[in-house]
Parts: structure tokens; C-alpha cells; sequence
């Protein structure tokens, strides 16, 4: 009987592009997976994933999606760190820092910072198949705004569903059902282990692309202060989820911004280093059944 292992890609924006270089190594040795089950970028990659089982027209989608006009029109670069940026540069990142705030400011007029139409376009590109016939068993996790509620998406519409996942509060709008207001999965769930396990997975491989809570300078204004509290409270529910992980495959990416897209070269490579690392433990639990 094959060893039913389970995958649990969490969230982190650009971060996360690291899954394609894990799931990559995974390909190439062979190891067999029975589940996958991710949050925002996480069930963006997974997803996409699950439908292809195959990384390198995985990875293609990804790529061509970034280069897209729709993601263009994002403008991500606005909420990119400056601490990426060569010091030349620094005229732009002032800059960027008040188009960011002047775009949260919008939100107070509206549900968020980008329109409806431009996320539809954006997601038009993905693949529309129900989640109940891809090849890969696969779900990812959405919150419901009204209720407070985890919801895991496991059947249905394989583009809402990622859509939902990965609807970032305040930035993209929430998506709407019958009675539910849906966002972000990482507002209850960013790396949904116990979900993968509840799924029937024999092993949970969970991949964490949070970024890091290190010591910050002072906090000058409110804004700063929301977003810092909002870091703690999700680091360590975070850390909780991960407690019941068999294996936790940390790519060194969380000095990255979440909107660092440019850097997926590296963020990849980062994902395949951290995988190769992990390989011994992998199979040593493989054959441990």
C-alpha cells in the first residue's frame, strides 16, 4: 500500500513562490504525493499543481501569469520593500511608500484597494475545472468574513476556490456566495496542517514561507502598529498550526517582501535548496512504514 503523503503550502506572497522549487525536487525524486492543501500563494502553486502534476508547466503558468497585463496593472512594486533596493533607488521607494499608504487610504470608500474587474482578469487565466477530477487530491482554505470561520474549499470550482484563498483582505475584494464572504485563508489558517491530515494523509510536509518577527525600530504612527500587531498574532498562530507537522520545510525567503515578485529566480532556488536539505528526513520517514 502506497504511503499516502500530504502537503501543506502555506502563504506568504512572493515567498511563496519557493513551493515551485520544493515541489520540484519532489517531482524529480519521486515521492509520491497523495494530498495537497494550501493558503493563498500556497493554494495559488498547489492548486495549479494538482491540475497539471507537472512543475515545469506549473511553473510556466506562474510565469507567464506575472508577466501578464493584468498583473502588471497591480503595480506591486508599490508595496515592495525598499530594503531589496539598491541605494540609488531611494527617490522611488519614497515614493512607493506614499502610493502605499495613498491606496490604503482608498479602502476607506470601498471594500479594496484593486477593483473587481482587474481581479477577474487576473484570475480569468486560471485553469476553470472542478477540484473533484484533478489527478492530485487538493483543497485550500478561504475565511469566511461573516461567520469568522476556517472554510476549506475541497470540491467545486478549482478558480474560485484559489480565488477565495488568496482574496488578501483589503487588497483584493472578497469573494461572495450564497452566505459567505470569503478571503485570505491565512486570516485563520496560514499553513493548514491539521486540514492535510484530516484529509487522510499518513504524513504532513508543511512548507512555511512566513516571514520572520524580529526585533522592529520604533513605531511611530497607527498604521505601523496595526500591521505589527497583526505580525504577531499570525506568527504565532503559525507556529501553533506547524506544531503538528511530521516534516517543516523552511526555504530561507523571509527576508523577502510579500509583493517581491521580481525575485523569483531566487525565491525558487531558495524553495529547491530547502527541499534537497530536507531529502534524508523525507525518505527516512517514507521507509519507515
Amino acid at each position: 500500500m502506497a504511503v499516502k503523503i500530504g502537503l501543506a503550502l502555506g502563504g506568504g506572497g512572493a515567498r511563496g513562490l519557493a513551493h515551485i522549487g520544493v515541489l520540484r525536487v519532489l517531482e524529480q525524486e519521486k515521492i509520491p504525493l497523495y494530498q495537497i492543501t494550501g493558503c493563498s500563494i500556497g493554494a495559488i502553486i498547489g492548486g495549479l499543481y494538482a491540475y497539471f502534476s507537472n512543475i515545469e508547466k506549473t511553473e510556466r503558468f506562474i510565469r507567464d501569469l506575472l508577466a501578464s497585463e493584468a498583473v502588471k496593472n497591480l503595480n506591486l512594486e508599490t508595496f515592495s520593500s525598499a530594503e531589496h533596493r539598491k541605494p540609488t533607488v531611494h527617490l522611488n521607494a519614497y515614493l512607493n511608500t506614499i502610493k502605499r499608504y495613498f491606496s490604503i487610504f482608498k479602502t476607506l470608500g470601498k471594500t479594496s484597494i484593486y477593483e473587481e474587474e482587474l481581479v477577474k482578469d487576473i484570475f480569468s487565466l486560471f485553469p476553470h475545472e472542478r477540484i473533484e477530477n484533478l489527478p492530485i487530491h487538493f483543497g485550500c482554505i478561504a475565511t469566511d468574513l461573516i461567520s469568522g470561520r476556517e472554510i476549506v474549499l475541497n470540491e467545486g470550482d478549482l478558480r474560485r476556490a484559489i480565488m477565495a484563498s488568496s482574496s488578501i483582505p483589503g487588497v483584493f475584494p472578497p469573494v461572495k456566495t450564497d452566505d459567505q464572504l470569503l478571503i485570505d485563508g491565512a486570516a485563520t489558517d496560514s499553513i493548514p496542517v491539521q486540514i492535510v491530515r484530516g484529509q487522510g494523509a499518513q504524513y504532513v510536509f508543511a512548507v512555511d514561507v512566513t516571514k520572520c518577527l524580529e526585533d522592529v525600530d520604533a513605531l511611530d504612527n497607527g498604521l505601523d502598529i496595526i500591521y505589527r500587531a497583526e505580525d504577531i498574532v499570525g506568527y504565532h498562530l503559525t507556529q501553533e498550526r506547524l506544531a503538528g507537522a511530521d516534516l517543516i520545510i523552511r526555504p530561507k525567503v523571509r527576508h523577502f517582501s510579500w509583493a517581491a515578485v521580481d525575485r523569483i529566480d531566487e525565491i525558487i532556488k531558495a524553495g529547491e535548496a530547502a527541499a534537497k536539505d530536507a531529502l534524508l528526513k523525507i525518505k527516512r520517514i517514507i521507509n519507515s512504514t
